[in-house]
């Protein structure tokens, strides 16, 4: 499941997008246009712009802007540095997870299956895309 932090930032940057002009923009108005609290969108953008995806100024005409064109950025880097790995069952989240019964289960093509559905959804869609 995806938890709010990465529904936020999905709509975070959509928000960046839509509201371009080039120049930062306040997170302030990020929360009011998306009915978030400013305090809870600070604590998602900061892991945003170290993670790369945006670009943020402090101080007087400071805010956050993407560090890209929305055709660069896919859901799915987005989703996976907010949410972590995108996999459905431990073991095959992590190589250090390495399931004893890994040669004889049963169950894991079907996980490996749909793990691979999931990452080409997401990966497969642009921030373009939902704009």
């Amino acid at each position: 499941m995806i938890s709010t932090r990465g529904r936020y930032a999905i709509r975070v940057m959509i928000d960046l997008a839509e509201n371009d002009t080039g120049n930062y923009i306040p997170l302030k108005d990020i929360a009011e246009r998306q009915g978030v609290s400013k305090k809870y969108l600070e604590i998602i953008v900061k892991d945003m712009v170290a993670g790369g995806l945006l670009t943020g100024a402090s101080g007087k005409g400071g805010g956050y802007k993407l560090c890209r064109n929305p055709d660069q950025y896919t859901i799915g880097e987005i989703l996976e540095l907010m949410e972590g790995p995108l996999n459905s069952v431990a073991c095959l989240a992590d190589a250090k997870n390495d399931c004893p019964r890994k040669k004889v289960c049963q169950t894991l093509p079907m996980w490996e299956e749909y793990d691979k559905m999931v990452h080409d959804f997401f990966y497969g869609k642009k921030l373009s895309d939902l704009l």
